[in-house]
């Protein structure tokens, strides 16, 4: 199972568009052997006070877990670029959901990541980021990391993906991940 993760949790978030492009590319290629968890569906009770106990977590935590990233083998994560970096309700979902059958949820795994900005690094850092989490969490990342930048000249007015040359890259990436 492969899950696509847009994460952020910001509605009407543009990090959708291209997380969307790659999980309708990848239904098309693997069936229902991938699913989407898109960041911007979290509800207010992610953040609970016993957010980082193995018991009494808070049931859409666990729900997470245990659909989206336990059932996994890979992970393809779309992330922008809040400051410099990943937006901070991915790490903090990531944080709580290792608590509870950590181990379980991510070792041995593997991931992708792409990163999208609206300015001309593409979230490298945020990419870097990520992969440094990932790796101490025991979950190899694909080398190929994809920074997308200078995102709205990649869209049109109804949001979607237009631009070729990005469609190709995600493309290349996207069979670089199922090769891995």
């Amino acid at each position: 199972m492969i899950t696509v993760i847009n994460g952020s949790n910001r509605k009407n978030n543009h990090t959708a568009i291209f997380a969307d492009f790659v999980f309708n590319r990848l239904k098309e290629q693997v069936g229902d052997q991938v699913n989407k968890l898109d960041l911007a569906d979290l509800g207010p009770e992610i953040i609970h006070e016993a957010m980082y106990q193995k018991d009494g977590q808070a049931s859409e935590v666990s729900h997470i877990q245990e659909v989206y990233f336990k059932p996994s083998d890979k992970f393809w994560f779309f992330v922008p670029e809040y400051n410099g970096s990943i937006p901070g309700i991915l790490k903090l979902l990531i944080d709580a959901i290792s608590v509870r059958e950590g181990k379980e949820t991510f070792s041995n795994k593997k991931a992708c990541i792409t990163g999208i900005a609206s300015g001309r690094a593409g979230n490298l850092r945020g990419m870097d980021h990520l992969a440094d989490i990932l790796n101490h969490m025991n979950v190899a990342v694909l080398p190929n990391k994809q920074p997308i930048s200078s995102i709205y000249k990649l869209i049109d007015k109804d949001q979607q993906l237009v631009d070729e040359s990005t469609k190709n890259c995600l493309e290349a990436q996207k069979e670089a991940f199922l090769s891995f």
